[in-house]
């Protein structure tokens, strides 16, 4: 069974148009404004946030220091200065309570860019992928660390397209575009969430800390699923569904555990029966049923690629 190419069509007619793309739509609003804050700066001359993504300081007293940043930073043998370290505690704090791939779906700027090409995809039915392994982004994150220890030079930083984007939309450096262009293009001809879920280090990094997050998304009401598809087809990793969705017959869990799952609620917004919701990773209910063992791996529907 392959992923549907039309999703939200049943999702708008059973439960309205903006049940069925609220998230999405509170996707964007959220990367405007981080992105806002940033573009006050520079078009009002009101410096609310001064620096990228990666190191920021917000109305100079809140430090924000992206974690595989100050890694780095570390694998230099550079020690931090204090308001890098305190950043760092920050964002990691917070991710652990929102989810740590919720940067990625909820902040980064290049989301919208690949959420296109994925768009573009099922739009007009191009199923030809490159096959690329999921830890792919782990190895590139190690690699990073390794060439920052060799050359006490923050490595990831001089290549990071998630920096040169936000650079070229905050302060008109056009070039910083042309790494986005091309992860869009890779996205769309080469490899179905080719980017995000299979090369960025950063969302490797976020993706570790996803992995004991608080907050989760749950198949509460999984015993309703008619098995539409709509949920892989908008999913950016498809392949943290099928424990929590199928895991019925074996108890298993019903929330979604994966520290790959992003927490877009794309699943949430597509599902026309409204089985996935928000939740907290300590919350096994099942809708009539009692709670749910320790969820386990089970394989992806036929068809389904990570």
């Amino acid at each position: 069974m392959s992923a549907n190419l039309t999703p939200y069509v049943e999702a708008r007619e059973k439960k309205g148009v903006w049940e069925a793309h609220r998230f999405g739509i509170l996707r964007r609003g959220s990367q405007l404004f981080f992105l806002l804050l940033f573009l006050t700066g520079p078009l009002l001359g009101v410096w609310i946030a001064k620096g990228t993504m990666a190191s920021s300081m917000t109305l100079n007293v809140l430090p924000l220091t992206d974690p595989f940043v100050f890694a780095q930073s570390l694998a230099t043998r550079h020690w931090p200065e204090m308001t890098a370290i305190i950043g760092a505690l920050i964002v990691v704090v917070a991710y652990w309570l929102l989810g740590g791939r919720a940067f990625c779906s909820w902040a980064c700027p290049l989301n919208p860019v690949t959420d296109f090409a994925a768009f573009l995809r099922r739009k007009f039915d191009l199923k030809t992928s490159a096959r690329l392994r999921p830890e792919m982004r782990n190895w590139i994150a190690v690699g990073a660390l390794i060439v920052s220890a060799v050359t006490g030079v923050i490595a990831w930083e001089l290549v990071n397209p998630i920096t040169a984007f936000h650079r070229a939309l905050v302060f008109g450096l056009p070039f910083g575009l042309i790494p986005a262009a091309a992860i869009f293009l890779f996205d769309l001809a080469v490899a179905k969430h080719g980017w995000c879920g299979h090369l960025c280090p950063v969302g490797a990094c976020y993706g570790a800390l996803g992995k004991t997050a608080i907050l989760r998304v749950t198949a509460e009401k999984r015993a309703l699923c008619d098995d539409c598809m709509d949920c892989f087809a908008v999913c950016p990793e498809p392949h943290v569904i099928p424990p929590a969705l199928r895991g019925e017959k074996t108890g298993a869990s019903p929330i979604i555990l994966s520290g790959d799952c992003t927490l877009c609620g794309a699943c949430v917004d597509a599902c026309p029966e409204r089985v996935f919701r928000y939740a907290h990773r300590f919350d096994h209910r099942l809708a009539g049923a009692a709670p749910a063992a320790p969820q386990g791996p089970l394989p992806l529907p036929k068809g389904q690629t990570p």
